[in-house]
């Protein structure tokens, strides 16, 4: 009679369970145990067909249809018998439709085994634990993620997230903040109309509370943006080069400057830095949402300020102020300042002239106020261009003296009834000029300056 050979020790245990169900086939080409080394043996105990499963309710874990009928369907998860998975338990109705034979299922355990011997098994429960799982992974790495609306209630809008329903309150909804004090009727019909309008939008969100014991998931769209924002900040911060000409759209405006967006972050330009002419506010070239070109100034990755021009991503005015003006010309200006030694007039946006005291009237005039207002739009005559120096010398009074010729401000700089008091006054109205033309920059226009107002 030939030898069978030894069963090992751990297969004959597992026929004890009554959850496992030996595969026989080859068992006896087996080697024996005690011929094996020790190497040899553990392998042989790690090997697939020595292993088997004992699952308790809430387990989940993958398995294959075996068969599909109208009310049930057979998986195969490796017990002794395949697990029943009925009624509502197969999903939702379009899921429950195309499963088919061959199908490997993820199922959750609800009860080990029945009377009869199979498992009771769940579709729908195993897709919850797993979209729990993946949300709990996505609050601990800090995710942020898409989900689309769902519905909406008088509270907030209810989201859908892979499975889960979650809950994003009115607080953290962009642009839906509720303020103190609105309860009206009106306000609140026009707030439901709100959220009845975000249905199937998808929203970018943050989960920021989660607990599976309360079936509570709660999202920010808020914390989302913020992060992002962030993130793009950091980003932009190392892109950015001095000198570069960047496109933005001016997101505010204040009595200093103009703030823009620049797709992730806010730069200032200060209000020195708006135009090439002066400016009472930036609202006078600039309203939020308008779309610029803007020149970086300074970018400070330690305090996260950006600095910006606008008008340096400009032509400037002055560069070819001789090829569009000449002496004797007559142009319309409007008087936008008045000193002691004269009056400043805007001949274009970024080009101001000077009509020293001395050349506002053929009379004597002890103060420019005595001919001209600010806000007067009147008719002068220009006598010097200074391109480089940036300076533009107008006259009214060359209009009143018809044997008036032309006239250079270099060449006079010292005619005057009292000499001593004329010199000085003059060097006084170069200095004016040429800060009023942008070109002796005020404190307030450094990128310092800028930085210090700049936006967080």
């Amino acid at each position: 009679m030939p030898r069978l050979a030894t069963i090992p020790m751990e297969v004959s245990l597992h026929f004890m369970s009554d959850t496992y169900t030996p595969n026989l086939a080859g068992l006896l080409d087996r080697p024996n145990p005690s011929m094996l080394g020790a190497d040899e043996f553990e392998a042989l105990l790690e090997s697939p067909e020595h292993t088997f499963r004992s699952l308790g309710r809430g387990d989940v874990v993958e398995g294959n249809i075996v068969r599909v009928d109208p009310d049930e369907v057979l998986v195969d998860i490796g017990l002794k018998s395949e697990g029943v998975v009925t009624g509502r338990e197969l999903g939702n109705a379009e899921e429950a439709k195309n499963l088919k034979v061959g199908d490997v299922v993820l199922v959750s355990v609800l009860t080990a085994e029945t009377p009869e011997g199979h498992a009771v098994l769940s579709i729908r429960r195993a897709k919850m634990e797993k979209s729990w799982r993946l949300a709990e992974q996505i609050m601990q790495n800090n995710e942020i993620i898409e989900a689309e609306v769902i519905d909406h209630n008088k509270g907030g809008l209810l989201v859908n997230v892979h499975g889960l329903r979650g809950f994003v309150p009115i607080s953290q909804v962009l642009g839906l903040r509720r303020e103190s004090g609105e309860r009206g009727d009106s306000s609140e019909d026009e707030l439901a109309q709100k959220l009845g309008e975000m249905v199937r939008r998808t929203l970018t969100l943050k989960i920021i509370e989660l607990n599976r014991n309360r079936n509570r998931l709660i999202l920010s769209e808020r914390a989302a943006a913020q992060e992002t924002r962030a993130k793009n900040k950091d980003i932009l911060l190392e892109e950015l080069q001095i000198g570069q000409v960047r496109r933005g759209r001016v997101s505010n405006l204040c009595s200093f400057g103009a703030f823009v967006d620049l797709g992730g972050a806010d730069g200032l330009i200060h209000i020195s830095q708006l135009s090439w002419g002066h400016l009472n506010h930036p609202n006078q070239v600039l309203h939020v949402g308008d779309e610029v070109d803007v020149y970086v100034l300074g970018v400070d990755p330690v305090k996260k300020k950006i600095a910006l021009s606008l008008k340096r991503a400009q032509a400037d005015p002055w560069d070819t102020i001789e090829e569009r003006y000449q002496v004797g010309q007559i142009v319309r200006a409007a008087v936008t300042k008045i000193t002691s030694f004269g009056a400043f007039a805007r001949v274009e946006d970024g080009v101001e002239g000077l009509a020293h005291v001395s050349e506002l009237s053929n009379r004597h005039v002890t103060n420019p106020k005595e001919v001209v207002k600010e806000g007067d739009e009147l008719e002068f005559q220009i006598i010097h261009i200074d391109g480089k120096k940036r300076r533009l010398g107008l006259s009214l009074k060359a209009l009143e003296d018809s044997t008036y010729s032309s006239y250079d401000l270099d060449d006079n700089e010292d005619a005057s009834d009292e000499p001593g008091d004329e010199s000085e006054e003059q060097a006084v109205t170069a200095e004016a000029v040429a800060e009023t033309n942008g070109s002796v920059p005020s404190p307030e226009s450094s990128v310092e300056g800028e930085e210090a107002g700049s936006s967080e």
